[in-house]
């Protein structure tokens, strides 16, 4: 592997485009770079992202909403196997071994490439990535059930290799994540970021969130939460002057018509 990658930090959580509201993957930045067959180069950052495809899976302690995503992306310039080397290698200086990694089957002669790392290999007919424009085959790692990271050659051409920092984290201290964790800290990034409650595009997310962790009992200390606790007080107090007139309507009318979620006044 070369050296003098250049490597950057990103904090913060803001899309690089216009596909998605927020950034959701390292490689979102460099997109451009990957379908210009002309570009040669290899970067690699530390990434924070937020994914919010992931919400009602958050509290089993394995998935979370904001991450930060260790990413080393080469565009025609290193091979599978090279990565592959390169990250086992990561992956054994801080002290983790994977219990068995994942191939697609139409590339299964990269298992040959595992052959010096002594790790349990599987064929998977989901190892295919994609974010929607550039896709390729990919190699997955697993430990403790979890996978914590993957090699993508998007293209068959280039390099896209992700690891989860919280993962691998949470791998090394044996601890799980809990959902006030995960609530707390995707909301304080995305207030970080710059963003505010509002009734549109990410500020109606935050305005979300902000609900979610008013029904959790998840406090957060910033103004947007104290002023989320006041608009909930205002819509109890607006349905106890109107639950006995409207008894029969369905809870798609109480939100529709009213604003108000009977799951957070019930």
């Amino acid at each position: 592997m070369q050296r003098g990658i250049p490597f950057q930090l990103d904090n913060n959580v803001k899309s690089y485009d216009d596909t998605s509201l927020f950034c959701p993957a390292g490689m979102q930045q460099f997109k451009s770079k990957f379908k210009d067959e002309d570009y040669r180069g290899t970067v690699s950052n530390v990434q924070s992202c937020l994914r919010l495809n992931d919400i009602d899976e958050i509290g089993d302690g394995e998935h979370l909403l904001y991450f930060n995503m260790i990413g080393l992306f080469s565009f025609r310039t290193m091979t599978v196997k090279e990565s592959i080397d390169f990250f086992m290698c990561f992956l054994k200086e801080i002290g983790i071994k994977p219990d068995y990694i994942t191939v697609h089957p139409e590339r299964s002669e990269w298992i040959e490439l595992y052959s010096n790392h002594d790790v349990e290999s599987k064929l998977d007919e989901d190892c295919i990535w994609t974010d929607g424009e550039t896709s390729g085959y990919c190699t997955e790692f697993y430990k403790d059930g979890i996978e914590i990271g993957n090699i993508v050659n998007p293209l068959g051409t280039c390099i896209d290799v992700g690891f989860g920092l919280e993962r691998l984290q949470m791998i090394l201290d044996g601890k799980k994540i809990s959902k006030e964790q995960t609530l707390k800290e995707t909301v304080n990034k995305i207030i970080d970021s710059g963003f505010y409650p509002s009734n549109n595009k990410q500020g109606y997310i935050l305005k979300k969130l902000l609900r979610v962790c008013y029904q959790n009992d998840v406090e957060i200390e910033h103004k947007f939460y104290q002023d989320e606790i006041k608009r909930q007080e205002r819509i109890i107090s607006k349905w106890n002057k109107l639950k006995t007139k409207h008894s029969n309507k369905s809870k798609e009318w109480w939100w529709e018509t009213q604003g108000i979620d009977l799951d957070l006044v019930t």
